[in-house]
């Protein structure tokens, strides 16, 4: 077997010895995930989460997880936690612990202090009868059969294992609470969900004398003017009750210019674009550039409800707000 050939078996026994570390999990989802979840649901305060080593990165990304879907949570250090950290945990907090072994020394040590808070303790570790899951009001198994690293020593399948559960967790609360993708965006508003989700047309579009016009009685060198100066690649027309009456474009003045006609006397009404397709300012970005590829357009006039003009926005406009 080659060189190459052993890398490839190496990282696919790896694989699969995880994915029956996780397909173990199945039997796991039952009455003790069931009690977790409620003690979840019912928590007032925080989640705090905590973990030593390896469990301890897990449990950083399973309490950014539940924050970010609903369940306000918290990472602490429990070495950290006994010399003052203890403090950011209230009594109307749950306690979330991780370890493989159940006998992690940091969290055994600060045992007696979350119970004399009085709070529920759930404890996912890799061994039942451990003192740790002895001692949490619920226990969740997340064993493994064996490791996947071959020396059965650098902690592999069960930290994907707990890192599986503790998405299970988050999930099932996210559905329970009735989280939707607006809430999850809420939380996003850098992301790319939050600016599909939280950006309106008002945000970004253009307004007042950045918007391109021209009087319905314009001659297509108006428009043409007007179109370089605003660099929008289009011009509403208006009528003169500041009513849309149609939109000229690059696409209209390519047509005006292969038909060799004199810009300086074609009357723009001619060729402009009746009946044109218009935006709402309340509309989201995401509705507008649906909108716009739909009806394979670079710009959009927006109106109000007289359909007056009040804004315009381009393909660029989004793009730069990172819609696109």
């Amino acid at each position: 077997m080659s060189e190459a050939d052993k890398l490839k078996a190496l990282g696919l026994a790896v694989i699969n010895t995880e994915l029956a570390s996780i397909s173990a999990l199945q039997s796991r989802i039952n009455d003790d995930f069931v009690q977790a979840c409620q003690h979840l649901l019912h928590c007032e305060g925080r989640i705090v989460v905590i973990g030593m080593g390896k469990s301890g990165h897990i449990g950083g990304k399973i309490a950014a997880t539940l924050a970010s879907t609903g369940s306000p949570a918290f990472f602490v250090h429990p070495g950290e936690a006994s010399h003052g950290d203890l403090g950011m945990i209230t009594d109307k907090d749950v306690v979330l612990a991780l370890s493989n072994s159940g006998e992690t020394g940091e969290i055994l040590t600060i045992l007696p202090l979350i119970k004399r808070l009085g709070i529920p303790l759930i404890a996912l570790t890799g061994k039942p009868h451990s003192t740790l899951a002895s001692s949490a009001n619920v226990h969740i198994d997340v064993s493994v059969e064996k490791e996947a690293c071959p020396l059965g020593l650098a902690p592999t399948s069960s930290t994907t294992t707990t890192l599986v559960m503790g998405d299970a967790l988050a999930i099932a609360l996210l559905e329970a609470r009735g989280f939707t993708a607006e809430d999850f965006a809420l939380s996003h508003p850098g992301g790319n969900l939050g600016r599909r989700l939280l950006l309106h047309v008002s945000d970004i579009m253009h307004t007042g004398n950045a918007i391109p016009t021209v009087q319905n009685s314009a001659i297509i060198a108006d428009a043409l003017v007007e179109m370089t100066d605003k660099g929008l690649g289009m011009t509403a027309v208006m009528d003169d009750n500041n009513h849309v009456v149609g939109i000229f474009t690059d696409g209209d003045l390519r047509r005006v210019l292969a038909q060799a006609l004199d810009i300086h006397t074609t009357n723009l009404v001619d060729f402009m674009t009746v009946d044109c397709k218009t935006g709402r300012s309340d509309m989201l970005a995401a509705e507008v550039l649906e909108l716009m590829q739909r009806y394979k357009i670079n710009a959009l006039l927006i109106t109000n409800d007289e359909q007056q003009l009040v804004g315009a926005i381009n393909m660029h406009d989004l793009l730069r707000a990172g819609v696109v």
